[in-house]
């Protein structure tokens, strides 16, 4: 599971960070002075759990939560307990008040574990993967699915026939589907490569919609595109 911090106070981003260097399977990627130092983590690494102060200045914890796209699991670390609502609405997966106890944060990384858990596949195979949607297991066939978009904690999933949304994080979904089929184009959009009808520019033409590519992503697609 890798972690990053992201606190304004030396001592608390020291504590956090020895108390998550001791847990086995926890690995911290990066300990974050503020929300922009996070955010420059974010756009390089692959992070599952982003353990969060929300009193910060330059940005709040809370702000920064919403302005991402596509954020890792979230907890918030705070000395303050009038944000555990907003905690609620932002879906974030635990509540941690300062100073932080070793066995709360236990149970902390217990819920991140389980939540990572739940949104991996049940089961897949050559042409179609199971995934969980509406408490049932739902079977879509890899040639069903047009593109997917990412959301906060959630994907969009745009079938030939409809639209779906399930509770799985954009890089969970991404590590799911069969790399020869398809590709992450954009930080909050994967394609169904045989879906492509053309590229034209910085945009991906699917059947009836346009996607833009990012910028760090176009030159593995364009090789993909080569060797279909």
């Amino acid at each position: 599971m890798n972690c990053i911090i992201v606190d304004d106070e030396p001592q608390a981003r020291k504590l956090l960070n020895t108390y998550l260097d001791a847990i086995p399977g926890c690995t911290v990627v990066k300990v974050c002075r503020n929300a922009v130092e996070a955010y420059e983590v974010l756009q390089t690494a692959s992070i599952d759990a982003l353990f969060l102060d929300i009193k910060m200045p330059m940005l709040t914890g809370t702000d920064f939560l919403r302005s991402l796209k596509n954020p890792p699991l979230v907890v918030f670390t705070t000395a303050y307990d009038k944000y555990a609502l907003e905690g609620y609405e932002l879906n974030v997966v635990d509540y941690l008040l300062k100073p932080i106890a070793l066995p709360r944060l236990l149970q902390a990384v217990e819920k991140i574990r389980s939540r990572l858990s739940e949104q991996k596949a049940v089961a897949s195979a050559d042409d179609h993967i199971f995934i969980k949607q509406d408490q049932k297991l739902l079977k879509l066939s890899f040639n069903e699915i047009l593109y997917v978009e990412g959301l906060q904690n959630y994907v969009r999933i745009h079938l030939v026939q409809q639209t779906i949304i399930a509770g799985y994080t954009m890089k969970l979904f991404e590590e799911m589907l069969p790399a020869q089929l398809f590709m992450r184009i954009h930080r909050s959009y994967i394609v169904y490569l045989p879906a492509i009808k053309a590229i034209k520019g910085n945009m991906v033409e699917l059947a009836a919609i346009s996607l833009p590519i990012g910028l760090s992503y176009k030159e593995q697609l364009l090789s993909a595109i080569k060797r279909m």
